[in-house]
């Protein structure tokens, strides 16, 4: 078996102009080949997951208020981070290279932008009880701007080249790799789950509290909001969960970059792509969701989507002939022996008085 790795490894490396930079040996050349296998591999499911929110986003018309459209938002961020961590193999210092490097730490931190949107919005909904719909354009500016901004300032100091299994800031450059994405990472993480304790602990005094007349919409809006926040609570611990093995390997890194650590590479391209599969897997186990994902709510919804036939068209009653009645004894005849049957062969004009 580390015969043919090593065989592999050596049709690898005989790329022009290529050179694994993750090792130091050309006897390790096979570890990038199951590191960029595993990425890949990594990378298709994340993708796979991105795609399954999308399906039933559509096919369910989950797109309507302000926080289904921020769940789009979210799964067009991890797809497109997902797309990312595909490309290519270990790419040599360049422009592809620097392409490769911006556009993990712009989709990366979208995705992290939009569930910290999410959270806040929750927060305005729930505990100041506003409606948030005028900060829909905020929200926007927010997840899609602010990332342009910072994934753009390593781009204009030179700091992206090769970084392990894919292009990022390079290893020279680690406070730029903390103060960019790592420290501010675990900041908004640390406040999103602290917001979420606040707005759990205010949830459940509402739901165990009562005041004034008793209103069944206003309660059963009160348990179907609580219900609404316990799938929403773990989109920041998918990050946490996601971000913990890159954390500790780029520590490492920082210490003793020529001395990579084979296994925490590799957990660190396990877990780093997975994005989107695990905001898939939070999707899924969404009450509404989970319940919608059955056999007859899907035929259901394909055939609403292609299969709609509803045609309305203008009522045009059939013409009626007045004969005699054939049954003079018969209970239902009329007192002057005449019945009505319908025929299509008289006009307006044959049934007049």
């Amino acid at each position: 078996m580390e015969n043919e790795l090593l065989q592999t490894a050596s049709n690898f490396t005989d790329v022009p102009n290529f050179r694994c930079t993750m090792f130091n040996s050309d006897s390790e050349d096979y570890k990038c080949v199951i590191i960029i296998a595993v990425k890949r591999a990594s990378a298709s499911f994340s993708l796979i997951g991105c795609f399954f929110m999308l399906l039933v986003i559509w096919l369910f018309r989950k797109y309507n208020s302000l926080a289904q459209k921020m769940i789009l938002s979210l799964t067009l961020a991890a797809l497109f981070d997902s797309i990312a961590y595909l490309m290519g193999e270990v790419i040599p210092d360049g422009a592809l290279c620097n392409f490769q490097a911006w556009w993990l730490t712009y989709f990366d931190w979208c995705s992290l932008a939009w569930v910290c949107c999410i959270t806040a919005n929750l927060y305005f909904n729930l505990v100041k009880e506003t409606r948030t719909e005028h900060l829909a354009a905020v929200y926007y500016v927010a997840a899609w701007g602010v990332p342009f901004f910072l994934s753009c300032l390593p781009l204009f100091g030179d700091y992206y080249g090769p970084a392990g299994a894919w292009c990022w800031i390079t290893d020279e450059h680690v406070v730029w790799r903390f103060g960019i994405w790592y420290i501010p990472l675990f900041v908004l993480i640390f406040l999103m789950m602290s917001c979420y304790l606040h707005i759990f602990y205010i949830a459940k005094k509402r739901v165990l509290t009562w005041s004034g007349p008793y209103d069944p919409e206003k309660e059963r809006s009160k348990i179907l909001l609580a219900q609404e926040i316990k799938p929403l609570k773990w989109y920041p611990s998918v990050y946490l969960a996601v971000s913990l093995f890159p954390l500790i390997n780029r520590v490492h890194n920082a210490f003793d970059p020529n001395h990579p650590v084979f296994v925490l590479t590799l957990l660190h391209v396990i877990t780093a792509p997975l994005h989107g599969l695990a905001n898939a897997i939070v999707f899924g186990f969404d009450r509404e969701t989970w319940s919608q994902l059955n056999l007859t709510s899907l035929q259901l919804a394909f055939q609403s989507r292609f299969s709609d036939t509803t045609l309305i068209m203008e009522y045009r009653p059939g013409p009626v002939r007045y004969v005699a009645h054939l049954e003079s004894d018969s209970s239902d005849s009329c007192d002057d022996g005449t019945g009505a049957i319908y025929s299509s062969t008289m006009t307006s004009w044959d049934r007049r008085p």
